[in-house]
């Protein structure tokens, strides 16, 4: 029963894709992602997906579908060419030297960054949330024509006066080493942080594990955060920030996934999930807004008088259309069944077309100027009793005929009337055919 109640479940929360990294183990190439990141995906109402980087993944996309949202996180550094448009300064052998210091990250991964760069390509086509940490906030800039710095250390570090120079990695103490960085006032992490902020400086301590960042960020970005040295630790597309309405377009260069405190699952601060809570809220309202525009409207159901009525209309409809096409009289009548082929069709058809509703209006509009008909006959009162006796020991569908036989001699004299008044009415137009 537990089972069931979990793959119910499963059917209904909104899909998170996320890339997966490539790493070896025991010789052999194995993919993963961090934990963290998919146990607060989770945790604030979403599935994670794992994408796996293996070859052509990145022209299956399609069968991802539906995609809700989608977070990119760690791994490899970018290939150069997808930013670089200008002549590198670093030479050669810094270029080399790179590589060594940052072995595990500076091996580029062309298949994740395929992947990866068709899954943002996507989600700026169909406004479908997206949350880049780290390598994934470096990924969504140059997506959108920015760039990078290749090495940190060597393009801003060794330029920088003594007391703004930061260590960006530091792999004696991976994930206990923090660096100040000034949150941006009025942007989404100032909301998120605010609590913890020193109001003069603005700052918190975030951890760091990248050795490149963002160097020339996209027009369309907004920063939220700066380190001492000037590069920008988190940015976001404003116009595109609205969780409650199914909107989210932000990088963060730091992780606060993994912020911390030693030895414990307990954050640094209250505002370090924030980021995956916002997010996984706009993933919510992106599917509700992508169900309600695929959804297909609820057949109207009427209660039992209004459903009676309907009925007893479209059989006048059905009964006055079949006397008219084919010339029936009260006095040559054919069976009944040849009658219900049009009513049964009406029935099962709750919405009518525009002409059947037009015909139907006139038939109401018909019977409830039956009154006055009668009054134009000066039938006596004892006629009137009369009649009104035998139309009650009248079945519903005798009645039924009875309207539609008066409705098509008002239709016929109407005809006539207008052809006399416009004098084209002869004894030989009269004649049956």
């Amino acid at each position: 029963m537990e089972n069931s109640s979990l793959k119910d479940l499963s059917r209904i929360l909104p899909r998170v894709l996320v890339v997966s990294r490539r790493t070896l183990r025991k010789n052999k190439f194995v993919d993963f992602v961090g934990e963290y990141h998919l146990d607060l995906i989770v945790e604030y109402g979403a599935v994670p997906v794992i994408v796996p980087r293996v070859a052509g993944v990145d022209k299956l996309l399609e069968s991802f579908k539906p995609i809700h949202g989608v977070l990119l996180c760690e791994g490899e550094d970018i290939d150069p060419s997808f930013y670089e448009s200008e002549i590198s300064s670093l030479s050669p052998e810094e270029l080399d030297e790179i590589r060594k210091t940052h072995a595990s990250d500076a091996a580029i991964d062309k298949e994740k960054d395929s992947i990866e760069f068709a899954l943002v390509k996507l989600c700026l086509e169909q406004n479908i949330p997206y949350l880049g940490i780290c390598r994934g906030s470096q990924v969504l800039n140059v997506a959108c024509g920015g760039s990078l710095y290749q090495d940190l250390e060597k393009e801003i570090t060794t330029k920088l006066p003594e007391e703004r120079r930061r260590k960006h990695i530091d792999y004696d103490d991976y994930d206990g080493y923090r660096h100040e960085v000034k949150i941006v006032e009025n942007s989404p992490l100032h909301k998120w942080f605010k609590d913890s902020l020193d109001e003069e400086t603005m700052e918190i301590l975030v951890n760091s594990y990248h050795h490149q960042g963002v160097k020339r960020l996209a027009q369309r970005f907004v920063p939220m955060a700066f380190a001492p040295d000037g590069l920008i630790e988190g940015f976001y597309d404003p116009d595109m920030y609205n969780p409650k309405e199914g909107k989210f377009l932000m990088g963060l260069q730091f992780h606060p996934e993994r912020m911390r405190k030693n030895g414990l699952e307990e954050f640094d601060f209250p505002g370090c999930p924030r980021a995956y809570q916002e997010f996984a809220k706009a993933v919510i309202a992106y599917q509700k807004n992508v169900n309600s525009s695929l959804s297909v409207p609820k057949k109207l159901e009427l209660n039992p008088e209004m459903e009676n009525k309907r009925k007893i209309l479209v059989r006048s409809f059905s009964l006055a259309r079949s006397m008219y096409t084919r010339s029936y009289s009260m006095k040559n009548q054919s069976t009944e069944s040849e009658l219900d082929v049009g009513a049964e069709f009406l029935e099962s058809n709750t919405a009518l077309s525009m002409d059947q509703e037009m015909k139907l209006r006139e038939m109401g509009a018909t019977t409830r100027n039956g009154g006055s008909f009668t009054q134009k006959l000066k039938l006596d009162e004892d006629k009137q009793r009369k009649a009104m006796n035998i139309m009650k020991k009248m079945n519903v569908e005798r009645l039924s005929e009875l309207i539609a036989f008066y409705t098509l001699m008002g239709k016929i004299s109407s005809e006539v009337l207008e052809r006399k008044l416009n004098g084209s009415l002869d004894d030989h137009s009269l004649t049956p055919q």
